[in-house]
């Protein structure tokens, strides 16, 4: 009997020390997010950008795509992403769809422009470039150039 009560209390202080670990854990997670604000492009294409994909500026991670959908009327990309509300972005900034490397992930690439207003929450970045396909351009390579524009 005096067995089995040190075996409970040995499981209670095991599980007491990780609900405390876990509260930590979830306290210092939350206290570290920055606010954010929501701003959209619209692409030709989104090849190869899922949400949770990286938004950059200058090489920094400054967001994250959280959402993406189609335009029904026009049949392009709208990509939402939620970007550091600390950041002031101008209205004439573009954003275009960047690889990691040949093989690697792609990401959100953010080119500040150099107007005075700023995004705001829900804000639209109108400059944008869709992802370059590696495989049509080393299609045209092997398979030579295009020849519609020859006489």
């Amino acid at each position: 009997m005096k067995h089995n009560f040190l075996e409970t209390i040995t499981g209670a202080v095991v599980l007491l020390v990780a609900g405390i670990f876990f509260a930590f854990g979830y306290q210092f997670s939350n206290s570290s997010r920055t606010e954010t604000i929501k701003i959209s492009a619209i692409f030709d294409r989104a090849d190869g950008i899922a949400v949770g994909n990286d938004v950059r500026m200058g090489g920094v991670n400054v967001g994250h795509v959280s959402s993406m959908t189609i335009d029904k009327s026009n049949f392009k990309a709208i990509v939402n992403f939620d970007i550091d509300a600390s950041l002031k972005i101008p209205v004439d900034s573009s954003a275009e769809i960047s690889s990691e490397s040949l093989m690697g992930g792609k990401y959100i690439n953010i080119s500040p422009g150099g107007e005075e207003d700023t995004l705001k929450n829900g804000g639209v970045i109108k400059l944008t470039q869709s992802s370059i396909s590696f495989e049509n351009l080393l299609s045209k390579y092997i398979f030579g150039q295009d020849n519609s524009s020859k006489k």
